[in-house]
């Protein structure tokens, strides 16, 4: 008799209370973009592992990013996506 192997997720844990010199900073989007769907959705914590303290932080400076123009609100918004003309 076979035994299937059951799947067992791996531990979640947040990246920056393990690694401190990582910085969580608006000036950082390619940290960021990490952070949000391609869509522009920023992602969940369940999903992502982050803890809530810094999740709240990672909301906060992706808000920011957004007003400075370092990220994109949307696809529309994005630089790499082409408009369809119709």
């Amino acid at each position: 008799m076979a035994f299937k192997k059951r799947f067992t997720p791996r531990k979640k844990f947040c990246r920056f209370c393990a690694d401190k010199s990582l910085p969580l900073d608006y000036k950082r989007p390619d940290i960021l973009r990490d952070f949000i769907t391609e869509r522009g959705k920023i992602i969940a914590r369940r999903i992502t592992g982050t803890c809530a303290k810094c999740q709240r932080r990672l909301t906060r400076e992706i808000k920011r990013a957004r007003q400075m123009a370092l990220l994109y609100y949307t696809t529309t918004h994005a630089t790499y996506v082409k408009k369809r003309t119709v």
